[in-house]
């Protein structure tokens, strides 16, 4: 039955579009509407079907049941989550989803962003005139640390958080790899599979002893772990979450929400500097609004043009810029049928860049989101995926980004240093590689002093702690 969708140029033998995908899979997936709303691709023997069509994404997206969780990207995906709320199959999903809800009701997020407030001010704070930033370091950093304070409070040590944000970095690095890595190749004791597995075995028995220390204390913290452990499912008999299953949503918020806000803040600040009218607005907006201090949570409905920001990078560089879905029964998707078992493929990059539902796709432009212009399609925009299974964390993240950033705009301008070519890496989320930017401040006179510890410098295209 597959073999009537049409199947995209220029696969080779016993490879298949294994090459593409390896060195420019953005550009790759891009291409795929031109031959058709369904298009098959393969990787090594594994074909699988890539939903081109924003309609019939969005059905792919609702259909939670016949569309399941699986594939190659969240097969790799929990080897390091385990079987949490981003991986767990739909059956579970039903259960999981009402346990876990609680923690992101309306009601809380305000006390969520009254955490982050501090913890932004405190960093951006620590920055100094002139000092040059390995962003997307700084930037994982910056969110890993925000992370440790909204989601654990004081549960995860400092001295915990470096190695936290290497093993992160392995992990996102690892799973791309991996999907394209077939049996027995991924189980060889490569260096690299080695340490993809160190690191996916320590983060998640980090967070194994985090729960099991904050269930023995029974003090509630009021951040997202506390949040977890004192769940309970509406309408049930008092059914909580196990500490196993808190573990595995610890790992996927850790992983998915530090990943995301991290390239997200990263991307923004390169695009803000190749755009700088879109910079001056901005600057514009925070001075109005903060007069250089750090942004709260009461400050979001006058932050406009910063949220817009956040929305166009999303749609340019979504941090999921793909994603695998298995059918669990022989369905019709459009003019096709797709047997059981059929992986197929959503790509919000894909959707995100084509000309037929974004004028001018691939530029920058935050006032498309500007209520008074006519708007994109609600199809047209996937960026936290969509139906029940759409990211459970989406608005807390948003939150998390707008604040971070509009605190940054409100101190510092970053100019890109000359040279560099900025460009994403290939891995499970959009990411770009090392850059560098040079921090001025907006409000205060060149300071030359020695900086307080944890200030990070960029030397030799690492981000150092001195």
């Amino acid at each position: 039955m597959l073999r009537s969708i049409p199947i995209a140029p220029k696969a080779l033998p016993l490879l298949g579009h294994f090459a593409a995908l390896s060195r420019d899979p953005w550009k790759f997936m891009a291409s795929l509407p031109a031959h058709g709303d369904l298009v098959r691709i393969r990787v090594g023997p594994i074909t699988m079907v890539v939903i081109c069509d924003p309609e019939l994404t969005r059905e792919v997206l609702r259909d939670g049941r016949t569309f399941d969780k699986g594939g190659m990207f969240y097969n790799r995906f929990a080897e390091v989550v385990g079987n949490g709320i981003l991986t767990c199959p739909h059956s579970e999903h039903r259960q999981l989803r009402p346990l876990v809800q609680p923690a992101f009701r309306s009601t809380r997020l305000p006390g969520y962003a009254q955490t982050m407030t501090p913890c932004i001010d405190d960093v951006t704070g620590s920055w100094y005139d002139g000092q040059v930033l390995n962003v997307m370091a700084e930037m994982m950093a910056f969110s890993c640390r925000l992370a440790m304070t909204t989601l654990f409070s004081d549960a995860l040590p400092q001295s915990v958080l470096p190695h936290a944000v290497s093993d992160l970095n392995t992990v996102i690095g690892g799973i791309f790899r991996r999907m394209l890595m077939l049996p027995p190749l991924d189980r060889l004791p490569t260096p690299g599979n080695r340490s993809y597995r160190r690191a996916s075995l320590r983060l998640r028995q980090t967070f194994r002893e985090i729960t099991g220390r904050r269930r023995a204390t029974g003090v509630d913290h009021g951040d997202l772990l506390s949040a977890l452990l004192t769940a309970h499912a509406p309408g049930t008999d008092g059914r909580g979450l196990t500490d196993e299953e808190i573990t595995d949503t610890m790992v996927t918020f850790f992983v998915g929400g530090v990943e995301s806000v991290a390239t997200t803040l990263a991307w923004a600040l390169h695009l803000l500097a190749q755009h700088p009218s879109i910079e001056q607005q901005l600057h514009d907006e925070v001075d109005a609004v903060l007069a250089g201090r750090a942004a709260t949570h009461a400050d979001l409905p006058k932050l406009q043009q910063t949220q817009r920001i956040i929305t166009e990078t999303l749609r340019v560089y979504p941090t999921g810029w793909f994603f695998t879905r298995s059918v669990t029964t022989t369905t019709r998707l459009g003019r096709y049928t797709l047997p059981a078992g059929t992986t197929v493929v959503c790509s919000p990059y894909l959707i995100h860049h084509r000309d037929d539902l974004y004028d001018h796709p691939n530029s920058f432009a935050p006032d498309r989101w500007d209520p008074r212009h006519p708007q994109p399609p609600r199809t047209a925009y996937i960026a936290f995926g969509g139906g029940a299974r759409k990211c459970i964390g989406d608005i807390y993240g948003t939150i998390e980004a707008t604040l971070a950033l509009a605190t940054i705009a409100a101190r510092w301008r970053l100019t890109p240093l000359p040279g560099q070519r900025v460009r994403p890496a290939v891995a499970a989320a959009l990411r770009p590689r090392e850059f560098a930017m040079r921090l001025t401040s907006r409000s205060a006179p060149p300071r030359s002093e020695v900086l307080a510890d944890g200030v990070r410098e960029f030397e030799g295209g690492k981000g150092v702690v001195p």
